[in-house]
């Protein structure tokens, strides 16, 4: 049985994240800081050690000098992602961006010890056998329909090559996940998966973020920075929401897939980099080209092999197995493992048109399993909007009595969702008004209209 270290100051997430490694067949073990790590264990004994990078006293990489024949795992938020980077310069042997998903940590976990015990009993020839087991999307995504049967065919097909990848889906469908399991499938296992989000980045900071910069590059720039792209340099790049990317940034981005090379935003020299490209997005990359938004060139050059993921919506057979599989992951955490649906729950699931698709499936269940009373699942605590059930949408909210932005009267007018509501309200008036006034109008804070734009798939128009 493998021994993992975790060393992580905040309890909630310590505790919870020992309980997913212990019921997947770990020894656990646990610290609060780099120095209560060394003190009570010997850092050697394990096989592994997860830390979180910003730790009371010492950083979490400083394990990597304390335990140098031990492999370090850093957990660090998005806000320190840069950090991360640095953190795989020192040695790191992965890194995981936090809130981070199970079957993520599990794949990254597995990865990890098995590529250790290849080292140990140096069986090179053993490795695509043992990637091939761990990295398997059967492992890491479910989907028993033929839609999810051919996408598991098609990442096992292309994983072995060195194709450029673009992977496309609604929000939520498990795009991410289709990624890690083609690294972890391709002989670049080994190396790292630097993923990206190209939403979740300032249009300002993009480039500098990819490529780097060198020092008084630009205002702020007190140090030079190794870009993300130079981190893959001999694994994998996962630039996720790829439509996102401003024009400066497609320009740069398609030398480096023509040419393989980057260089530094300030910097007159280029450097060589080997980085297999993976790509993700939720709209039509096609459409973009013919309106400017999006080169042509570079859409020919990522999309090589597509691998489109389908919406839950297509892919109503696999509903109650992937509940199934999130009631046992909720039910393992809160130490109930009779916790099942009710029939008129599983009735409900099937039902709903799940426009967060898996991600909003795991949510729901995540929330009935902590609202239910003993062991039931059922409709209350799964609280979802059924088709048919009326919204009261306030009278007025549309600005003026504008044809085009009333609902149309037709029967479905009273059926509409308020994600649907919302959808309609911001495609319909984004044009018109800005952020401030679409989120006065909603009744909801910039915040809160940023965060449904991104869980539902709307990206904000850029400004002229």
């Amino acid at each position: 049985m493998s021994r993992i270290l975790i060393v992580e100051d905040e309890e909630i997430i310590r505790s919870a994240l020992k309980k997913l490694l212990q019921h997947a067949g770990y020894d656990v073990s646990d610290a609060g800081s780099v120095d209560d790590a060394e003190q009570g264990h010997d850092l050697n004994q394990f096989d592994l050690i997860i830390s979180d990078l910003r730790l009371p006293g010492a950083p979490g990489t400083e394990l990597i000098n304390r335990a140098p024949d031990t492999p370090v795992l850093i957990m660090t938020s998005y806000a320190s992602l840069r950090s991360a980077v640095d953190s795989m310069k020192l040695g790191a042997v992965e890194y995981i961006a936090k809130p981070f998903d199970h079957d993520e940590m599990l794949a990254a976990v597995a990865t990890i010890l098995s590529q250790k015990g290849e080292t140990k009993t140096d069986s090179r020839a053993e490795a695509p056998v043992a990637r091939s087991a761990e990295g398997d999307p059967s492992a890491i995504m479910y989907g028993e329909c033929d839609a999810m049967q051919q996408v598991f065919h098609l990442i096992r097909k292309v994983a072995p090559t060195e194709t450029t990848v673009l992977v496309n889906g609604e929000s939520g469908t498990g795009k991410e996940l289709a990624a890690r399991a083609l690294h972890l499938l391709s002989p670049r296992a080994a190396r790292p998966l630097i993923s990206v989000n190209c939403a979740a980045i300032p249009e300002s900071l993009i480039e500098s973020e990819l490529f780097g910069h060198e020092k008084g590059a630009f205002t702020g720039a007190v140090s030079g920075r190794t870009g993300l792209i130079e981190a893959a340099d001999g694994g994998s790049l996962f630039l996720d929401e790829i439509g996102e990317l401003p024009p400066e940034a497609q320009a740069r981005l398609l030398r480096v897939l023509q040419e393989g090379e980057i260089r530094k935003v300030g910097s007159t020299q280029s450097r060589k980099v080997d980085v297999r490209m993976i790509a993700a997005t939720h709209r039509n990359l096609k459409a973009m080209t013919r309106t400017g938004e999006f080169r042509e060139d570079l859409y020919y050059r990522l999309n090589v092999m597509q691998i489109r993921i389908p919406p839950l919506r297509d892919r109503k057979s696999d509903i109650l197995g992937l509940a199934r599989r999130f009631i046992k992951r909720q039910g393992d955490k809160l130490g109930n493992a009779n916790l099942h649906l009710s029939p008129e729950a599983m009735q409900a699931l099937r039902s709903y048109r799940w426009p967060g698709n898996v991600r909003e499936l795991e949510n729901a269940i995540e929330r009935a399993s902590i609202l239910c009373e003993g062991d039931v699942i059922t409709p209350v605590t799964l609280d979802l909007e059924i088709e048919g059930e009326d919204v009261n949408i306030p009278h007025g909210l549309v600005e003026g009595d504008n044809e085009q932005t009333k609902p149309q009267d037709t029967g479905e007018s009273n059926d509409l969702s308020l994600e649907d509501y919302f959808q309609h309200f911001v495609l319909e008036n984004q044009d018109r008004m800005s952020e401030t006034e679409l989120a006065q109008k909603l009744g909801i804070s910039r915040k809160s209209l940023w965060e449904r734009r991104q869980r539902l798939g709307i990206p904000r128009k850029k400004s002229g």
